[in-house]
């Protein structure tokens, strides 16, 4: 299984000068997460997914010894569809922005991975969310309660020869760990009180 870190975005949503994934929570929040891969023991490769938004964070993640793969920048299904292209063979996706990541869920959702399915998305419910003082724009209805994603999928590459029609299963794990994405300046100020 090869680890997948999307950090190409603008970060438009938190009205920064800087980038996003830049932002310091103990470390920049893009290490939290390429390191919670990394501690995990369970990829061959990881690479984070960079674009011409994200100039300083590809700088750093290179300079870190992790190694990125380019896109367009035009958007996160964009990009991601870009690299599925390349790649044949299972992925953990996730988002840079997931500051409480650790090696522990990590290795939890992995376990969840089903050679039968084509990709799982990992969800939260909206009550748990809102426990937390967050919101998301990105829910779904699953199992009769409306779910959010959480930025995290687990995808058989392989068995993907197009994404139209493609077939997406969910699972809930109602968990801070991976409910806590950086979506505006209301989260990362939020952080500060975990």
């Amino acid at each position: 299984m090869i680890g997948l870190v999307m950090a190409g975005g603008k970060g438009t949503r938190m009205n920064l000068d800087g980038e996003k994934l830049l932002l310091v929570y103990k470390k920049p929040v893009i290490f939290h997460v390429l390191d919670s891969l990394k501690d995990s023991n369970s990829f061959s490769k990881i690479f984070a997914i960079t674009s011409k938004n994200s100039p300083k964070t590809k700088k750093l993640i290179e300079k870190n010894n992790f190694k990125t793969f380019d896109t367009s920048g035009n958007g996160y299904v964009e990009d991601l569809n870009s690299v599925l292209k390349t790649i044949h063979e299972n992925a953990f996706v996730t988002s840079g922005d997931l500051p409480l990541l650790d090696k522990e869920i990590v290795q939890k959702i992995i376990c969840l991975s089903d050679p039968k399915k084509t990709w799982i998305s990992i969800l939260v419910t909206k009550d748990f969310l809102t426990s937390l003082g967050l919101r998301s724009d990105y829910s779904v209805n699953y199992q009769d309660q409306v779910c959010h994603y959480t930025g995290i999928s687990l995808i058989n590459s392989a068995k993907i020869s197009s994404l139209e029609n493609l077939v997406e299963n969910y699972v809930v794990i109602d968990d801070k760990r991976i409910a806590f994405n950086l979506n505006s300046k209301h989260d990362y100020d939020l952080l500060g009180t975990t």
